[in-house]
């Protein structure tokens, strides 16, 4: 048997220079904090100490959560001292210059992420696969294939990653995220999930879920959600629910920042793609990517022409490219 990917992400950090650190994307949600926990461990058990980092905040109810349930030890960047230009990094469920994630003084020598693979940006180890649902999947199997026994709380922090990133294991699954789930169910704790999907949101985002609620306009198969000044899992997390309604097979969700607009796209269509829709709805003027049926953008403030109307703008481009792909069908 060859070398796993494990080995060879381990005999790569005991090499580096300094400290090594763990980063996942600026806003932490339930897979990315499972799946930086996780790593964290397995790299422990071959003799690599890691410090997890993030930048921004954690805004999501159940991601505190899980902090507070398993003792998950995170830190903002801001406040580890130590952390340095001679330190190394390892990127998790996030790709260095995507649009959330902080480019740190560290070099980012290795990735594990499941998001659209953005090319080598000088990492040493890479592992990125954008077939896979969640991230936590990718980490799991780590566990299985150098049998190495998985604790229940990083079990049970795993499984609610994937639970989470694949909407229930209904939202771009894969073989793989079916089979680490359920290798995963025995040995995790199932009332910590329930407890975990009792606290998904906070009572503050109440009020902000019944604006964004308010503002959904509905143009054939194709929902538009306005949400004024909201984070990003409130985005994301609305958009999942709209998507659910009866004949919207495709949202288009955007809200406001401090350098531009923030865009979550989610498609349950056969025939457009939420990274291409996202795509074209940016294009020349943004950036965006993701998956099939999930993906993310952001449109600079710069970019922003005063004269036209930002509604206006996103609906002509998402109605013309849906319009121009049932065209090609």
């Amino acid at each position: 048997m060859g070398k796993t990917r494990l080995t060879a992400l381990v005999e790569l950090l005991k090499n580096a220079p300094d400290e090594v650190f763990i980063q996942p994307h600026n806003v932490p949600d339930p897979d990315a904090i499972a799946s930086s926990f996780a790593l964290q461990y397995l790299l422990k058990t071959r003799g690599v100490d890691t410090v997890i980092v993030y930048e921004n905040e954690i805004e999501k109810a159940n991601s505190v959560k899980m902090q507070e349930l398993f003792g998950i030890e995170l830190f903002l960047a801001q406040d580890v001292a130590t952390l340095g230009e001679e330190d190394w990094t390892v990127l998790v469920d996030v790709q260095k210059e995507n649009s959330n994630v902080t480019d740190l003084v560290t070099e980012e020598v290795a990735v594990i992420d499941h998001h659209e693979y953005m090319g080598n940006k000088g990492y040493k180890f890479e592992d990125v696969r954008p077939d896979v649902g969640a991230c936590s999947t990718i980490i799991a199997e780590y566990f299985f294939e150098n049998n190495i026994e998985i604790p229940g709380r990083i079990a049970t922090a795993l499984i609610y990653g994937i639970f989470m990133d694949t909407d229930n294991l209904t939202r771009g699954v894969s073989s793989l995220d079916i089979d680490m789930f359920y290798r995963l169910y025995g040995l995790s704790s199932i009332s910590l999930i329930t407890e975990l999907k009792g606290n998904q949101i906070s009572v503050a985002d109440l009020n902000d879920y019944a604006k964004a609620f308010h503002s959904v306009e509905i143009y054939g198969e194709i929902g538009f959600l306005y949400l004024d000044n909201s984070n990003d899992s409130l985005l994301g997390a609305a958009s999942d629910i709209v998507v659910t309604i009866a004949g919207v097979n495709i949202v288009v969700a955007y809200s406001p920042r401090p350098e531009g607009i923030k865009f979550s796209v989610r498609s349950i269509s056969s025939r457009l793609k939420a990274n291409i829709l996202v795509r074209s709805i940016l294009e020349g003027v943004g950036f965006g990517g993701g998956h099939a049926s999930m993906a993310g953008g952001f449109l600079p403030r710069e970019n922003l022409e005063n004269s036209k109307s930002l509604h206006t703008f996103v609906r002509y481009r998402a109605i013309s490219c849906y319009e121009e792909t049932m065209s090609k069908k």
